[in-house]
């Protein structure tokens, strides 16, 4: 069994996120977010009203060998 740690930390629109994998960061509001994870992979996501939301992912997976 493995061991997870999160913590985020909010500053206005900006989070810093971190975990056992690193550090990340996204930036937004409830209808547009960037997320950008430890490994460097960026997610754009878009709310619309009416419950439609669109998400995309950019950035290729890195593996990591712990």
């Amino acid at each position: 069994m493995g061991w997870h740690y999160r913590k985020t930390i909010k500053v206005g629109p900006f989070r810093i996120n971190l975990s056992r994998h690193g550090v990340g960061h996204s930036f937004g509001n409830r209808r547009f977010h960037v997320t950008t994870t430890p490994d460097g992979r960026r997610h754009v996501s878009v709310r619309l009203p009416g419950g439609f939301h669109v998400g995309k992912s950019f950035g290729g997976h890195r593996h990591r060998r712990y």
